[in-house]
């Protein structure tokens, strides 16, 4: 299942992403935390929507990106 940038409100067009709470190639639970996104706002961590190993994508910590953008993955 693909992580993507989430809408956090309706007005959201992006995030920063402000990094992994698991490690690459661990398992997680389904409602685990995962990774935290900061807005303008607040900053919230994101839980997990199913259990499986976290594989993480190409995205850099303190970085922003629209909502929708790929983060990583759990297999």
């Amino acid at each position: 299942m693909e992580i993507r940038m989430p809408k956090l409100d309706v007005t959201m067009t992006e995030g920063t992403f402000m990094g992994w709470l698991v490690p690459d190639g661990h398992p997680v639970a389904e409602g685990e935390d995962l990774y935290t996104v900061g807005t303008d706002k607040v900053e919230t961590d994101i839980p997990a929507p199913c259990a499986g190993t976290l594989r993480h994508g190409a995205v850099q910590a303190d970085e922003t990106y629209p909502v929708g953008t790929p983060l990583g993955a759990i297999e």
